[in-house]
């Protein structure tokens, strides 16, 4: 499974499960306060429980951007002439 796709779930549903049982605790507070409260703890959370997910998220991110970056450039030296195919040619 793509890593982003991975820990995009993985946060997701880290806040619901922090809003569920946030919900279920019968307080006088209201509902959007609530949720407020599990986003918060979920963002917090999210640094010890999805570290790794995390970690290899920005790696494949890394990847994504060298490669993407490499594309770029020799589409810039092919459109400029001064790919290496075009002068053996």
């Amino acid at each position: 499974m793509n890593p982003l796709v991975k820990y995009t779930l993985g946060r997701l549903g880290l806040f619901v499960a922090c809003a569920l049982v946030l919900i279920a605790v019968p307080a006088p507070v209201n509902i959007f306060v609530k949720l407020m409260v599990a986003l918060v703890a979920s963002i917090a959370l999210q640094f010890v429980l999805l570290r790794t997910w995390r970690l290899q998220m920005i790696a494949y991110l890394d990847q994504t951007m060298a490669r993407r970056r490499e594309e770029r450039d020799k589409l810039r030296a092919a459109l400029a002439g001064d790919d290496e195919d075009q002068k053996d040619a």
